[in-house]
Protein backbone atom coordinates (compact mmCIF):
# COMPACT_ATOMS: atom_id res chain seq x y z
CA UNK A 1 0.00 0.00 0.00
CA UNK A 2 1.46 3.35 -1.03
CA UNK A 3 1.91 6.09 1.53
CA UNK A 4 2.09 9.83 1.13
CA UNK A 5 5.33 11.79 1.24
CA UNK A 6 4.00 13.79 4.11
CA UNK A 7 3.77 10.69 6.29
CA UNK A 8 7.32 9.75 5.37
CA UNK A 9 8.65 10.38 8.84
CA UNK A 10 5.79 8.74 10.72
CA UNK A 11 5.95 5.30 12.24
CA UNK A 12 3.79 2.66 10.64
CA UNK A 13 2.43 -0.50 12.25
CA UNK A 14 4.95 -3.31 12.25
CA UNK A 15 4.17 -6.87 11.23
CA UNK A 16 5.14 -9.80 13.42
CA UNK A 17 6.31 -12.21 10.74
CA UNK A 18 8.78 -12.46 7.91
CA UNK A 19 6.10 -11.33 5.43
CA UNK A 20 7.96 -8.05 5.08
CA UNK A 21 10.47 -9.93 2.92
CA UNK A 22 7.86 -11.23 0.47
CA UNK A 23 7.63 -8.02 -1.63
CA UNK A 24 11.34 -8.41 -2.33
CA UNK A 25 10.51 -11.48 -4.42
CA UNK A 26 9.64 -9.08 -7.23
CA UNK A 27 13.32 -8.18 -7.46
CA UNK A 28 14.15 -11.87 -7.99
CA UNK A 29 11.90 -12.40 -11.01
CA UNK A 30 14.38 -11.18 -13.66
CA UNK A 31 16.85 -13.84 -12.51
CA UNK A 32 14.58 -16.89 -12.62
CA UNK A 33 17.04 -19.06 -14.57
CA UNK A 34 19.82 -18.45 -12.09
CA UNK A 35 17.37 -19.15 -9.28
CA UNK A 36 16.51 -22.50 -10.89
CA UNK A 37 20.21 -23.32 -11.17
CA UNK A 38 20.83 -22.32 -7.56
CA UNK A 39 17.86 -24.44 -6.42
CA UNK A 40 19.13 -27.51 -8.29
CA UNK A 41 22.61 -27.04 -6.79
CA UNK A 42 21.02 -26.55 -3.37
CA UNK A 43 19.02 -29.77 -3.58
CA UNK A 44 21.99 -31.72 -4.93
CA UNK A 45 24.38 -30.49 -2.23
CA UNK A 46 21.85 -31.34 0.50
CA UNK A 47 21.30 -34.82 -0.96
CA UNK A 48 25.04 -35.54 -1.03
CA UNK A 49 25.32 -34.57 2.65
CA UNK A 50 22.58 -37.06 3.49
CA UNK A 51 24.28 -39.75 1.39
CA UNK A 52 27.35 -39.42 3.56
CA UNK A 53 25.39 -41.05 6.40
CA UNK A 54 24.85 -44.18 4.34
CA UNK A 55 28.55 -44.14 3.46
CA UNK A 56 29.40 -44.03 7.16
CA UNK A 57 27.08 -47.01 7.83
CA UNK A 58 28.68 -49.07 5.03
CA UNK A 59 32.14 -48.09 6.23
CA UNK A 60 31.47 -49.32 9.79
CA UNK A 61 29.45 -52.45 8.99
CA UNK A 62 31.05 -53.67 5.73
CA UNK A 63 34.52 -52.16 5.81
CA UNK A 64 35.44 -52.35 9.47
CA UNK A 65 33.00 -54.99 10.70
CA UNK A 66 33.87 -57.49 7.95
CA UNK A 67 37.62 -56.81 8.25
CA UNK A 68 37.80 -56.76 4.42
CA UNK A 69 40.49 -54.39 3.08
CA UNK A 70 39.16 -54.42 -0.49
CA UNK A 71 35.64 -53.61 0.65
CA UNK A 72 37.04 -50.86 2.84
CA UNK A 73 38.87 -49.37 -0.18
CA UNK A 74 35.74 -49.42 -2.31
CA UNK A 75 33.64 -47.89 0.48
CA UNK A 76 36.16 -45.07 1.02
CA UNK A 77 36.26 -44.51 -2.78
CA UNK A 78 32.49 -44.10 -2.88
CA UNK A 79 32.69 -41.68 0.04
CA UNK A 80 35.27 -39.58 -1.84
CA UNK A 81 33.04 -39.47 -4.92
CA UNK A 82 30.15 -38.27 -2.74
CA UNK A 83 32.39 -35.64 -1.14
CA UNK A 84 33.58 -34.41 -4.58
CA UNK A 85 29.96 -34.13 -5.79
CA UNK A 86 29.08 -32.26 -2.61
CA UNK A 87 31.98 -29.84 -3.14
CA UNK A 88 31.02 -29.15 -6.79
CA UNK A 89 27.34 -28.59 -5.98
CA UNK A 90 28.24 -26.38 -3.01
CA UNK A 91 30.42 -24.24 -5.30
CA UNK A 92 27.53 -23.84 -7.76
CA UNK A 93 25.10 -23.01 -4.98
CA UNK A 94 27.39 -20.49 -3.31
CA UNK A 95 28.32 -18.73 -6.56
CA UNK A 96 24.80 -18.49 -7.95
CA UNK A 97 23.17 -17.46 -4.68
CA UNK A 98 25.87 -14.86 -3.96
CA UNK A 99 25.53 -13.47 -7.50
CA UNK A 100 21.75 -13.20 -7.09
CA UNK A 101 22.20 -11.50 -3.71
CA UNK A 102 24.62 -8.91 -5.09
CA UNK A 103 22.47 -8.25 -8.17
CA UNK A 104 19.18 -7.97 -6.28
CA UNK A 105 20.63 -5.58 -3.72
CA UNK A 106 22.17 -3.49 -6.51
CA UNK A 107 18.72 -3.30 -8.15
CA UNK A 108 17.16 -2.46 -4.79
CA UNK A 109 19.63 0.37 -4.18
CA UNK A 110 18.89 1.77 -7.63
CA UNK A 111 15.14 1.55 -6.98
CA UNK A 112 15.47 3.29 -3.61
CA UNK A 113 17.71 6.02 -5.04
CA UNK A 114 15.30 6.53 -7.96
CA UNK A 115 12.45 6.93 -5.50
CA UNK A 116 14.45 9.36 -3.34
CA UNK A 117 15.16 11.53 -6.39
CA UNK A 118 11.45 11.57 -7.24
CA UNK A 119 10.39 12.85 -3.81
CA UNK A 120 9.72 16.56 -3.45
CA UNK A 121 11.38 18.80 -0.84
CA UNK A 122 8.26 18.37 1.35
CA UNK A 123 9.38 14.82 2.19
CA UNK A 124 12.75 16.01 3.45
CA UNK A 125 11.11 18.56 5.74
CA UNK A 126 10.00 15.68 7.96
CA UNK A 127 12.64 13.01 7.21
CA UNK A 128 16.32 13.36 8.05
CA UNK A 129 18.78 12.93 5.21
CA UNK A 130 20.90 10.65 7.40
CA UNK A 131 17.94 8.31 7.86
CA UNK A 132 17.46 8.06 4.10
CA UNK A 133 21.18 7.35 3.64
CA UNK A 134 21.00 4.67 6.34
CA UNK A 135 18.23 2.92 4.42
CA UNK A 136 20.22 3.19 1.21
CA UNK A 137 23.41 1.75 2.72
CA UNK A 138 23.02 -0.08 6.05
CA UNK A 139 19.63 -1.64 5.35
CA UNK A 140 20.51 -2.75 1.82
CA UNK A 141 23.82 -4.22 3.03
CA UNK A 142 21.92 -6.26 5.61
CA UNK A 143 19.57 -7.53 2.91
CA UNK A 144 22.57 -8.35 0.74
CA UNK A 145 23.89 -10.66 3.47
CA UNK A 146 20.51 -12.31 3.88
CA UNK A 147 19.69 -12.79 0.18
CA UNK A 148 23.23 -13.76 -0.78
CA UNK A 149 23.92 -16.08 2.13
CA UNK A 150 21.40 -16.51 4.93
CA UNK A 151 18.43 -17.54 2.78
CA UNK A 152 20.55 -20.15 1.02
CA UNK A 153 21.79 -21.48 4.36
CA UNK A 154 18.26 -21.58 5.71
CA UNK A 155 16.91 -23.51 2.70
CA UNK A 156 19.88 -25.89 2.63
CA UNK A 157 19.58 -26.67 6.32
CA UNK A 158 15.80 -26.97 6.06
CA UNK A 159 16.29 -29.65 3.38
CA UNK A 160 18.94 -31.38 5.49
CA UNK A 161 16.63 -31.22 8.50
CA UNK A 162 13.73 -32.80 6.61
CA UNK A 163 15.94 -35.38 4.93
CA UNK A 164 17.75 -36.09 8.19
CA UNK A 165 14.46 -36.69 10.01
CA UNK A 166 13.37 -39.13 7.27
CA UNK A 167 16.69 -41.00 7.45
CA UNK A 168 16.46 -41.11 11.26
CA UNK A 169 13.09 -42.86 10.98
CA UNK A 170 14.40 -45.24 8.30
CA UNK A 171 17.49 -46.07 10.36
CA UNK A 172 15.70 -46.55 13.73
CA UNK A 173 12.08 -45.60 14.32
CA UNK A 174 12.52 -46.05 18.07
CA UNK A 175 15.43 -43.62 18.36
CA UNK A 176 13.78 -41.26 15.88
CA UNK A 177 10.79 -41.04 18.20
CA UNK A 178 13.07 -39.79 20.97
CA UNK A 179 14.47 -37.12 18.63
CA UNK A 180 11.01 -35.98 17.53
CA UNK A 181 10.01 -35.50 21.17
CA UNK A 182 12.87 -33.00 21.56
CA UNK A 183 12.25 -31.09 18.29
CA UNK A 184 9.26 -29.09 19.63
CA UNK A 185 11.36 -28.14 22.65
CA UNK A 186 13.91 -26.66 20.23
CA UNK A 187 11.37 -24.88 18.01
CA UNK A 188 9.58 -23.10 20.87
CA UNK A 189 12.56 -20.96 21.94
CA UNK A 190 13.25 -20.12 18.28
CA UNK A 191 9.76 -18.67 17.92
CA UNK A 192 9.82 -16.96 21.31
CA UNK A 193 13.25 -15.36 21.03
CA UNK A 194 12.89 -14.72 17.28
CA UNK A 195 10.12 -12.16 17.76
CA UNK A 196 12.18 -10.31 20.34
CA UNK A 197 15.21 -10.35 18.01
CA UNK A 198 13.12 -8.81 15.24
CA UNK A 199 11.79 -5.99 17.42
CA UNK A 200 15.25 -5.24 18.77
CA UNK A 201 16.71 -5.37 15.25
CA UNK A 202 14.29 -2.70 14.10
CA UNK A 203 15.23 -0.52 17.07
CA UNK A 204 18.92 -1.13 16.40
CA UNK A 205 18.59 -0.01 12.78
CA UNK A 206 16.74 3.13 13.88
CA UNK A 207 19.50 3.98 16.37
CA UNK A 208 22.16 3.46 13.68
CA UNK A 209 20.21 5.84 11.43
CA UNK A 210 20.21 8.41 14.27
CA UNK A 211 24.00 8.13 14.52
CA UNK A 212 24.43 8.60 10.78
CA UNK A 213 22.02 11.54 10.64
CA UNK A 214 23.76 13.40 13.46
CA UNK A 215 27.24 12.75 12.04
CA UNK A 216 26.16 13.92 8.58
CA UNK A 217 24.65 17.12 9.96
CA UNK A 218 27.78 17.97 11.96
CA UNK A 219 30.18 17.16 9.10
CA UNK A 220 28.20 19.34 6.68
CA UNK A 221 28.34 22.18 9.22
CA UNK A 222 31.95 21.59 10.30
CA UNK A 223 32.99 25.22 9.83
CA UNK A 224 30.13 26.46 11.99
CA UNK A 225 30.83 23.79 14.61
CA UNK A 226 34.46 24.84 14.88
CA UNK A 227 33.76 28.56 14.62
CA UNK A 228 31.49 28.36 17.68
CA UNK A 229 33.88 25.93 19.48
CA UNK A 230 30.97 23.50 19.73
CA UNK A 231 33.14 20.38 19.40
CA UNK A 232 32.99 19.23 23.06
CA UNK A 233 29.19 19.39 23.22
CA UNK A 234 28.79 17.73 19.80
CA UNK A 235 31.24 14.99 20.81
CA UNK A 236 29.15 14.35 23.92
CA UNK A 237 25.89 14.28 21.98
CA UNK A 238 27.31 12.00 19.31
CA UNK A 239 28.73 9.67 21.98
CA UNK A 240 25.28 9.57 23.56
CA UNK A 241 23.68 8.48 20.29
CA UNK A 242 26.41 5.87 19.77
CA UNK A 243 25.81 4.61 23.31
CA UNK A 244 22.09 4.26 22.62
CA UNK A 245 22.90 2.34 19.45
CA UNK A 246 25.36 0.15 21.34
CA UNK A 247 22.90 -0.60 24.16
CA UNK A 248 20.19 -1.58 21.67
CA UNK A 249 22.63 -3.78 19.74
CA UNK A 250 23.79 -5.49 22.96
CA UNK A 251 20.19 -6.20 23.92
CA UNK A 252 19.67 -7.83 20.51
CA UNK A 253 22.90 -9.79 20.79
CA UNK A 254 21.96 -11.00 24.29
CA UNK A 255 18.65 -12.37 23.04
CA UNK A 256 20.30 -14.03 20.03
CA UNK A 257 22.95 -15.56 22.29
CA UNK A 258 20.26 -16.97 24.58
CA UNK A 259 18.50 -18.40 21.54
CA UNK A 260 21.66 -20.08 20.27
CA UNK A 261 22.56 -21.45 23.71
CA UNK A 262 19.08 -22.89 24.23
CA UNK A 263 19.12 -24.62 20.84
CA UNK A 264 22.60 -26.10 21.41
CA UNK A 265 21.70 -27.35 24.89
CA UNK A 266 18.50 -29.02 23.75
CA UNK A 267 19.84 -30.40 20.46
CA UNK A 268 23.03 -31.92 21.77
CA UNK A 269 21.31 -33.10 24.94
CA UNK A 270 19.03 -35.09 22.62
CA UNK A 271 22.06 -36.59 20.85
CA UNK A 272 23.52 -37.72 24.18
CA UNK A 273 20.20 -39.34 25.05
CA UNK A 274 20.12 -41.12 21.67
CA UNK A 275 23.65 -42.46 22.14
CA UNK A 276 22.74 -43.80 25.54
CA UNK A 277 19.59 -45.62 24.35
CA UNK A 278 21.20 -46.72 21.04
CA UNK A 279 24.25 -48.08 22.83
CA UNK A 280 22.04 -50.51 24.78
CA UNK A 281 20.35 -51.58 21.49
CA UNK A 282 23.74 -52.38 19.91
CA UNK A 283 24.76 -54.37 23.01
CA UNK A 284 21.48 -56.27 22.81
CA UNK A 285 21.93 -56.91 19.05
CA UNK A 286 18.82 -55.00 18.04
CA UNK A 287 20.87 -52.75 15.70
CA UNK A 288 24.37 -52.75 14.22
CA UNK A 289 27.21 -50.40 15.03
CA UNK A 290 26.97 -48.97 11.50
CA UNK A 291 23.28 -48.18 11.97
CA UNK A 292 24.00 -46.42 15.26
CA UNK A 293 26.86 -44.51 13.63
CA UNK A 294 24.61 -43.49 10.76
CA UNK A 295 21.86 -42.52 13.18
CA UNK A 296 24.24 -40.40 15.22
CA UNK A 297 25.52 -38.80 11.99
CA UNK A 298 21.96 -37.88 10.97
CA UNK A 299 21.15 -36.70 14.48
CA UNK A 300 24.20 -34.41 14.49
CA UNK A 301 23.26 -33.16 11.01
CA UNK A 302 19.73 -32.48 12.23
CA UNK A 303 21.00 -30.70 15.34
CA UNK A 304 23.39 -28.54 13.33
CA UNK A 305 20.60 -27.81 10.84
CA UNK A 306 18.29 -26.68 13.63
CA UNK A 307 21.07 -24.57 15.19
CA UNK A 308 21.93 -22.96 11.86
CA UNK A 309 18.27 -22.26 11.14
CA UNK A 310 17.94 -20.57 14.53
CA UNK A 311 20.96 -18.38 13.73
CA UNK A 312 19.67 -17.60 10.26
CA UNK A 313 16.22 -16.91 11.64
CA UNK A 314 17.74 -14.08 13.68
CA UNK A 315 19.32 -12.69 10.49
CA UNK A 316 15.98 -12.98 8.73
CA UNK A 317 14.30 -11.11 11.57
CA UNK A 318 16.83 -8.29 11.21
CA UNK A 319 16.34 -8.34 7.44
CA UNK A 320 12.57 -8.11 7.92
CA UNK A 321 13.09 -4.90 9.91
CA UNK A 322 15.39 -3.52 7.19
CA UNK A 323 12.91 -4.55 4.48
CA UNK A 324 10.11 -2.70 6.27
CA UNK A 325 12.15 0.50 6.25
CA UNK A 326 13.10 0.14 2.59
CA UNK A 327 9.60 -0.77 1.49
CA UNK A 328 8.25 2.24 3.39
CA UNK A 329 10.48 4.41 1.25
CA UNK A 330 9.64 2.58 -1.98
CA UNK A 331 5.93 2.82 -1.17
CA UNK A 332 6.08 6.58 -0.59
CA UNK A 333 4.19 8.36 -3.35
CA UNK A 334 5.78 11.56 -4.64
CA UNK A 335 3.58 14.55 -3.88
CA UNK A 336 4.66 16.00 -7.21
CA UNK A 337 4.04 13.40 -9.90
CA UNK A 338 3.73 13.33 -13.68
CA UNK A 339 0.03 13.62 -14.66
CA UNK A 340 -1.54 10.60 -16.36
CA UNK A 341 -1.95 12.66 -19.54
CA UNK A 342 0.45 15.60 -19.30
CA UNK A 343 -0.16 18.64 -21.44
CA UNK A 344 2.56 19.95 -23.74
CA UNK A 345 4.05 23.43 -23.60
CA UNK A 346 3.83 25.58 -26.72
CA UNK A 347 6.97 25.95 -28.83
CA UNK A 348 9.06 27.98 -28.93
CA UNK A 349 8.99 28.95 -25.22
CA UNK A 350 8.23 32.61 -24.54
CA UNK A 351 8.59 32.82 -20.74
CA UNK A 352 5.18 34.13 -19.71
CA UNK A 353 4.39 33.57 -16.00
CA UNK A 354 0.98 33.91 -14.35
CA UNK A 355 0.26 33.27 -10.68
CA UNK A 356 -3.44 33.42 -9.88
CA UNK A 357 -4.81 33.73 -6.31
CA UNK A 358 -2.30 31.27 -4.83
CA UNK A 359 -2.39 30.29 -1.16
CA UNK A 360 0.33 27.96 0.10
CA UNK A 361 1.31 26.36 3.41
CA UNK A 362 4.62 24.56 3.99
CA UNK A 363 4.05 21.03 5.35
CA UNK A 364 6.21 21.81 8.38
CA UNK A 365 4.24 25.03 9.06
CA UNK A 366 0.62 24.20 8.23
CA UNK A 367 -0.81 26.81 10.59
CA UNK A 368 0.55 29.85 8.73
CA UNK A 369 0.32 30.53 4.97
CA UNK A 370 3.56 31.48 3.23
CA UNK A 371 1.51 32.96 0.38
CA UNK A 372 -2.05 34.22 0.76
CA UNK A 373 -4.20 35.01 -2.31
CA UNK A 374 -1.02 35.90 -4.17
CA UNK A 375 -1.37 36.95 -7.83
CA UNK A 376 1.34 38.06 -10.23
CA UNK A 377 1.64 38.26 -14.01
CA UNK A 378 5.05 38.54 -15.68
CA UNK A 379 5.29 39.30 -19.40
CA UNK A 380 7.79 37.53 -21.65
CA UNK A 381 11.22 39.16 -21.35
CA UNK A 382 10.23 41.26 -18.33
CA UNK A 383 12.54 41.57 -15.31
CA UNK A 384 10.61 41.54 -12.04
CA UNK A 385 12.23 41.93 -8.63
CA UNK A 386 10.69 40.48 -5.45
CA UNK A 387 11.66 42.41 -2.33
CA UNK A 388 10.51 42.40 1.25
CA UNK A 389 11.55 41.30 4.72
CA UNK A 390 12.58 37.73 5.51
CA UNK A 391 9.58 35.40 5.60
CA UNK A 392 7.58 37.53 3.15
CA UNK A 393 7.22 34.56 0.75
CA UNK A 394 9.71 35.51 -1.96
CA UNK A 395 11.53 32.18 -2.09
CA UNK A 396 8.18 30.38 -1.91
CA UNK A 397 7.25 31.91 -5.27
CA UNK A 398 10.34 30.28 -6.78
CA UNK A 399 9.59 26.94 -5.09
CA UNK A 400 6.10 26.91 -6.59
CA UNK A 401 7.28 27.97 -10.05
CA UNK A 402 9.73 25.05 -10.02
CA UNK A 403 6.83 22.93 -8.76
CA UNK A 404 8.65 21.62 -5.75
CA UNK A 405 5.27 22.08 -4.06
CA UNK A 406 1.66 22.53 -5.18
CA UNK A 407 -0.46 25.36 -3.75
CA UNK A 408 -3.39 24.71 -1.46
CA UNK A 409 -5.50 27.05 -3.63
CA UNK A 410 -4.99 28.89 -6.88
CA UNK A 411 -2.91 28.06 -9.94
CA UNK A 412 0.36 28.86 -11.70
CA UNK A 413 0.70 29.01 -15.48
CA UNK A 414 3.80 29.14 -17.66
CA UNK A 415 3.29 30.06 -21.30
CA UNK A 416 -0.45 29.74 -20.71
CA UNK A 417 -0.31 26.12 -19.41
CA UNK A 418 -1.18 25.14 -15.83
CA UNK A 419 2.05 23.77 -14.32
CA UNK A 420 0.07 21.08 -12.44
CA UNK A 421 -1.02 19.62 -15.80
CA UNK A 422 2.46 19.18 -17.31
CA UNK A 423 5.42 16.90 -16.69
CA UNK A 424 7.46 18.64 -13.92
CA UNK A 425 10.67 17.82 -15.82
CA UNK A 426 9.39 19.70 -18.90
CA UNK A 427 8.52 22.69 -16.73
CA UNK A 428 11.95 22.74 -15.09
CA UNK A 429 13.72 22.51 -18.45
CA UNK A 430 12.33 25.97 -19.22
CA UNK A 431 13.70 27.44 -15.99
CA UNK A 432 17.23 28.35 -14.96
CA UNK A 433 18.04 28.88 -11.28
CA UNK A 434 20.95 30.79 -9.75
CA UNK A 435 20.75 30.42 -5.98
CA UNK A 436 22.25 32.50 -3.20
CA UNK A 437 24.40 29.55 -2.10
CA UNK A 438 24.89 27.57 -5.31
CA UNK A 439 25.57 23.85 -5.11
CA UNK A 440 28.97 22.80 -6.45
CA UNK A 441 29.34 19.06 -6.88
CA UNK A 442 32.48 17.06 -6.15
CA UNK A 443 33.76 17.01 -9.73
CA UNK A 444 35.59 19.15 -12.24
CA UNK A 445 34.63 22.69 -13.22
CA UNK A 446 33.51 21.41 -16.63
CA UNK A 447 31.32 18.74 -15.00
CA UNK A 448 29.67 21.35 -12.79
CA UNK A 449 28.88 23.63 -15.73
CA UNK A 450 27.73 20.68 -17.85
CA UNK A 451 25.16 19.92 -15.12
CA UNK A 452 22.97 22.52 -16.81
CA UNK A 453 22.86 20.47 -20.03
CA UNK A 454 24.55 17.03 -19.82
CA UNK A 455 24.84 16.61 -23.60
CA UNK A 456 26.70 19.91 -24.07
CA UNK A 457 30.00 19.96 -25.97
CA UNK A 458 33.30 21.33 -24.64
CA UNK A 459 32.84 24.38 -26.88
CA UNK A 460 29.38 25.01 -25.38
CA UNK A 461 30.81 24.76 -21.87
CA UNK A 462 33.59 27.26 -22.62
CA UNK A 463 31.12 29.65 -24.24
CA UNK A 464 28.87 29.47 -21.16
CA UNK A 465 31.85 30.09 -18.86
CA UNK A 466 32.87 33.11 -20.93
CA UNK A 467 29.35 34.54 -20.74
CA UNK A 468 29.45 34.08 -16.96
CA UNK A 469 32.85 35.80 -16.67
CA UNK A 470 34.28 32.54 -15.32
CA UNK A 471 36.82 31.65 -18.02
CA UNK A 472 39.59 33.83 -16.62
CA UNK A 473 39.76 32.25 -13.17
CA UNK A 474 39.01 28.73 -14.46
CA UNK A 475 41.97 28.82 -16.84
CA UNK A 476 44.23 29.82 -13.94
CA UNK A 477 43.35 26.64 -12.04
CA UNK A 478 46.00 23.85 -12.08
CA UNK A 479 44.15 21.76 -14.66
CA UNK A 480 41.90 24.43 -16.10
CA UNK A 481 38.32 23.33 -16.70
CA UNK A 482 39.26 19.77 -15.62
CA UNK A 483 40.35 20.87 -12.14
CA UNK A 484 38.64 19.02 -9.30
CA UNK A 485 36.77 21.64 -7.28
CA UNK A 486 36.49 19.68 -4.03
CA UNK A 487 33.37 18.71 -2.12
CA UNK A 488 30.84 21.59 -2.19
CA UNK A 489 33.38 23.65 -4.16
CA UNK A 490 35.64 24.35 -1.17
CA UNK A 491 38.51 25.30 -3.49
CA UNK A 492 36.57 28.28 -4.90
CA UNK A 493 35.63 31.66 -3.50
CA UNK A 494 31.98 32.71 -3.15
CA UNK A 495 32.11 34.80 -6.31
CA UNK A 496 33.74 31.98 -8.28
CA UNK A 497 31.09 29.49 -7.15
CA UNK A 498 28.42 31.97 -8.15
CA UNK A 499 29.87 32.38 -11.64
CA UNK A 500 30.02 28.59 -12.06
CA UNK A 501 26.30 28.54 -11.21
CA UNK A 502 25.63 31.32 -13.73
CA UNK A 503 27.55 29.43 -16.42
CA UNK A 504 25.40 26.39 -15.62
CA UNK A 505 22.26 28.49 -16.14
CA UNK A 506 23.65 30.01 -19.37
CA UNK A 507 24.28 26.51 -20.73
CA UNK A 508 20.72 25.52 -19.92
CA UNK A 509 19.47 28.43 -22.06
CA UNK A 510 16.18 28.81 -20.16
CA UNK A 511 13.28 31.03 -21.13
CA UNK A 512 12.66 31.88 -17.45
CA UNK A 513 15.48 32.86 -15.11
CA UNK A 514 15.18 32.75 -11.32
CA UNK A 515 17.85 34.69 -9.39
CA UNK A 516 17.65 34.03 -5.65
CA UNK A 517 19.86 36.49 -3.74
CA UNK A 518 22.59 35.75 -6.28
CA UNK A 519 24.96 38.53 -5.12
CA UNK A 520 24.02 39.09 -1.48
CA UNK A 521 27.02 37.29 0.04
CA UNK A 522 29.74 38.71 -2.24
CA UNK A 523 32.33 41.41 -1.81
CA UNK A 524 32.10 44.53 -3.98
CA UNK A 525 34.51 43.33 -6.69
CA UNK A 526 32.93 39.89 -6.99
CA UNK A 527 29.45 41.40 -6.89
CA UNK A 528 30.27 43.65 -9.83
CA UNK A 529 31.60 40.76 -11.93
CA UNK A 530 28.65 38.54 -11.04
CA UNK A 531 26.13 41.34 -11.63
CA UNK A 532 27.52 41.96 -15.10
CA UNK A 533 27.32 38.24 -15.88
CA UNK A 534 23.74 38.14 -14.62
CA UNK A 535 22.75 41.08 -16.80
CA UNK A 536 24.11 39.29 -19.86
CA UNK A 537 22.30 36.13 -18.83
CA UNK A 538 18.98 37.94 -18.25
CA UNK A 539 18.98 39.71 -21.60
CA UNK A 540 15.93 38.61 -23.60
CA UNK A 541 14.66 36.28 -20.86
CA UNK A 542 11.84 36.52 -18.37
CA UNK A 543 13.68 37.14 -15.10
CA UNK A 544 12.48 37.03 -11.51
CA UNK A 545 14.95 38.37 -8.97
CA UNK A 546 14.89 38.00 -5.20
CA UNK A 547 17.06 40.60 -3.49
CA UNK A 548 17.42 42.06 -0.03
CA UNK A 549 20.06 44.47 -1.35
CA UNK A 550 17.88 46.92 -3.24
CA UNK A 551 20.82 48.38 -5.16
CA UNK A 552 20.83 45.21 -7.27
CA UNK A 553 17.24 45.67 -8.52
CA UNK A 554 17.17 49.36 -9.40
CA UNK A 555 17.06 48.53 -13.12
CA UNK A 556 14.20 46.02 -12.83
CA UNK A 557 11.19 46.67 -15.06
CA UNK A 558 9.00 46.21 -12.01
CA UNK A 559 9.58 45.76 -8.29
CA UNK A 560 7.08 43.66 -6.30
CA UNK A 561 7.05 44.49 -2.59
CA UNK A 562 5.92 41.56 -0.45
CA UNK A 563 4.97 41.20 3.19
CA UNK A 564 3.37 38.24 4.98
CA UNK A 565 2.81 36.39 1.71
CA UNK A 566 0.99 39.26 -0.01
CA UNK A 567 1.85 42.00 -2.49
CA UNK A 568 1.69 45.35 -0.70
CA UNK A 569 3.09 47.54 -3.50
CA UNK A 570 4.59 47.35 -6.98
CA UNK A 571 6.20 49.70 -9.47
CA UNK A 572 9.58 51.20 -10.41
CA UNK A 573 12.11 52.20 -7.79
CA UNK A 574 11.50 55.94 -7.89
CA UNK A 575 7.71 55.51 -7.93
CA UNK A 576 7.83 53.27 -4.85
CA UNK A 577 10.09 55.73 -3.07
CA UNK A 578 7.59 58.53 -3.69
CA UNK A 579 4.68 56.35 -2.46
CA UNK A 580 6.37 55.72 0.87
CA UNK A 581 5.42 52.56 2.75
CA UNK A 582 7.47 49.41 3.27
CA UNK A 583 9.74 49.81 0.24
CA UNK A 584 10.60 53.39 1.13
CA UNK A 585 11.47 52.30 4.68
CA UNK A 586 13.69 49.47 3.38
CA UNK A 587 15.36 51.84 0.92
CA UNK A 588 15.95 54.44 3.63
CA UNK A 589 17.70 51.82 5.77
CA UNK A 590 19.92 50.63 2.92
CA UNK A 591 20.68 53.87 1.11
CA UNK A 592 21.34 56.05 4.16
CA UNK A 593 24.68 57.81 3.62
CA UNK A 594 24.76 56.30 0.09
CA UNK A 595 22.97 58.91 -2.02
CA UNK A 596 24.75 57.81 -5.17
CA UNK A 597 23.15 54.40 -4.99
CA UNK A 598 19.65 55.75 -5.54
CA UNK A 599 20.49 58.22 -8.24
Amino acid sequence: MAISERSGGAERPRGRSLRSLLPLLGFLRPYRLRLVGATIALIFSSATVLLLGQGVRRLVDDGLGAADGGLLDRTVGVLLVIVAAMAASTYGRFYLVSWIGERVVADLRIAVFDRVLSLSPAYFETTKTGEVLSRLTTDTTLLQTVIGSSVSMALRNALILLGGLVMLVVTSAKLAGLVLVVVPLVVVPILFFGRRVRALSRRSQDRIADVGAYAEEMINAIRTVQAFTHEPLDRTRFAGRVAESFDTAIARIRVRALLTAAVILLAFGAIALVLWVGGYDVIAGRMTGGQLSAFVFYAVLTAFAVGTISEVYGDLQRAAGAAERLLELLATRPEIAVPARPLAFPLPPCGQVEIDCVTFFYPSRPERPSLADFSLSVAPGETVALVGPSGAGKTTVFQLLLRFYDPARGSLRVDGVDVAAVDPAELRRRIGLVAQDPVIFAGSAADNIRYGRPEASEADIRAAATAAAATEFLERLPEGFDTFLGERGVRLSGGQRQRIAIARAVLRNPSILLLDEATSALDAESERAVQQALERLAAGRTTLVIAHRLATVLRADRIIVMEDGRIVAQGRHHDLIREGGLYARLAALQFTDRPAASS
